[in-house]
């Protein structure tokens, strides 16, 4: 895992280049190296080292002829099959991914794409046509920013483009966030002139000529799949599909570890993870409040004891809370999920303070599964678990600022309303912000995260089966639960799904009342308090202390703000 960043244009300086990557150094500290086309671009590359470690691997990875020159950030984890399909047709000097990515796009081009299973953002450039080729995975598991005003500049982080350029708030967008909490559409960021590659999307950039292309046509993919299945069928064919991902992401030649929470997925994916590396029990890591309504370890304890693998607990307490936002708000560059986010980030910190570089998490079943509660009313809400509660206050923001919102009208492909709702989370909405927030908060502490879940095959298997074997009698889930049963304890098995895993809004309306009201008179102190009608915002605060505290989302969002507008 690593952090990519170059400028192609005509004057550029290597200063720049520097200040983007150091913005970056905790994406990658073991390795640092730059590529130089004088007149022309300059690429970067932070280097976190996984696979062949050596430095004969160290980016940027240039080819035999010096021709093309190679920065990337993932992992290409069926790169040992593709080694072998490429065959003689290529030297190869590394045991690494990396090598065998430039391979793949010598000999295939840009149909490299297909072939590839794994998370990746990389850029190509080709120092005889003076041409850049950049890619991004199926599900946007890596990042790639651009800007193309003036010079084009990329990289891993808006924080590095930001380094050397000027930037613009994308005022519309912080709109849409307060009115219909929208972290905008796939090539959207908050800021005006900084755009990111939309997922299962390539670019190719020529003469101060940008063309970007959909290479990954998942609604065209799911039209091919067959759909009459048994239970039975499904069951062995989802496993032996989740074996498979769950082997590839064990390419390692580091440490790895798990987290862990007490839910269906996770459970599923340690015991899998077991049988596969049965010789020595990986280490789980889960966090915890200290809170018996929203700490998981009772169910998390029954898992282990069934596993037998060491567990390290991480308590997350109130008071860290103040702290833990300000640096993961600096992390996010973006606004960010809430206090869970703070506590999922303690894990990363555990985890690299133990030596281990990659963990594996269950992140995107509920996306292919069916698993939200709104997926059951099939009604619009983009928020899991707030009740009748409304998520958003667009009230208290002012006339002028509410009028410039727009609510995304998201794509609907398929017949299935339920399918429909599923193709948003994951490609407009859910997933992309937590493999967004998740991506941050592990490079923070140098960590790598692997998603068995998002395997593009088991996704679109899932995705394709029809609505009742994703919901059944009310049970979301349905085919999932069946299967996990068969491996992990009947009451993990039918444990419902739990929206929140912190007492974020208990401790917002009691422990940490001060620091709220704080973060609200920065909010109003801003660049950006003309954005807001204080007045209506200090009485909805009122309100929350004295009411049912369903929901903390738009506390959550002034807060948010108050964080990154406090010293800009």
């Amino acid at each position: 895992m690593c952090g990519i960043a170059g400028i192609v244009g005509p004057e550029i300086k290597k200063s720049d280049l520097d200040l983007m990557l150091t913005s970056m150094a905790h994406r990658g500290s073991d390795a640092r190296g730059v590529y130089h086309d004088k007149g022309f671009a300059i690429i970067g590359h932070n280097r976190l080292s996984i696979i062949d470690i050596s430095h004969e691997a160290d980016q940027p990875f240039s080819d035999p002829t010096g021709r093309y020159h190679l920065s990337f950030n993932g992992e290409i984890y069926n790169y040992t099959e593709l080694r072998n399909e490429i065959g003689l047709s290529y030297t190869f000097k590394t045991s690494s991914d990396t090598e065998v990515l430039l391979a793949a796009y010598l000999v295939y081009g840009k149909n490299c794409l297909e072939k590839f299973r794994g998370m990746f953002s990389f850029m190509i450039w080709d120092n005889k046509e003076k041409s850049l080729f950049a890619a991004r995975d199926r599900f946007g598991v890596k990042p790639f920013f651009y800007s193309n005003t003036n010079d084009f500049i990329f990289a891993s982080e808006i924080k590095a483009i930001k380094r050397i350029k000027g930037s613009t708030q994308n005022v519309r967008q912080w709109a849409n966030y307060f009115c219909y909490g929208s972290y905008g559409l796939p090539s959207e960021t908050f800021f005006q002139d900084i755009h990111q590659l939309p997922a299962g999307h390539y670019l190719q950039f020529q003469d101060e000529s940008l063309r970007i292309e959909k290479w990954y046509d998942f609604p065209e993919r799911i039209s091919f799949l067959k759909r009459s299945y048994s239970e039975d069928e499904i069951k062995q064919k989802y496993l032996e599909l989740l074996k498979d991902s769950i082997k590839l992401r064990f390419r390692a030649d580091v440490p790895l570890g798990f987290n862990i929470s007490g839910g269906v997925d996770s459970s599923l994916l340690l015991t899998l993870v077991n049988n596969y590396h049965s010789s020595e029990k990986i280490k789980a890591f889960t966090f915890f409040t200290g809170d018996e309504r929203y700490d998981e370890l009772p169910w998390i304890k029954e898992m282990i004891s069934q596993t037998g693998n060491p567990l390290e607990k991480v308590k997350l307490s109130s008071y860290e809370v103040p702290e833990y936002a300000s640096l993961i708000s600096e992390v996010q560059d973006e606004p960010f999920g809430g206090i869970p986010t703070l506590a999922y980030a303690k894990i990363f910190e555990k985890a690299k303070d133990s030596g281990i570089k990659v963990l594996l998490d269950g992140q995107g079943m509920d996306e292919q599964w069916a698993g939200y509660d709104y997926y059951k009313t099939k009604d619009n809400s983009i928020v899991q678990g707030t009740g009748k509660s409304g998520s958003f206050k667009p009230h208290v923001l002012a006339k002028e600022f509410r009028a410039l919102a727009l609510k995304p009208n998201y794509p609907r492909p398929f017949e299935s309303s339920l399918q429909n709702l599923q193709y948003r989370d994951l490609f407009y909405t859910k997933l992309p912000r937590a493999l967004r927030f998740n991506d941050r908060i592990s490079m923070a502490f140098s960590t790598e995260l692997r998603e068995p879940f998002l395997d593009h095959l088991l996704v679109e298997y899932a995705f394709a089966l029809p609505d009742e074997m994703k919901i059944k009698n009310g049970v979301h889930k349905y085919m999932l639960r069946e299967l996990t049963g068969e491996f992990v304890p009947f009451k993990i098995a039918e444990a419902p799904k739990r929206a929140l895993q912190t007492p974020q809004r208990e401790w917002l309306g009691g422990e940490l009342r001060e620091y709220v009201e704080r973060r609200l008179s920065i909010l109003q102190e801003s660049k950006v308090s003309d954005w807001f009608d204080f007045k209506s915002i200090y009485k909805e605060w009122e309100d929350y202390q004295k009411g049912d505290k369903q929901n903390s989302f738009y506390l959550w969002q002034w807060i948010n703000a108050s964080l990154i507008f406090e010293n800009s």
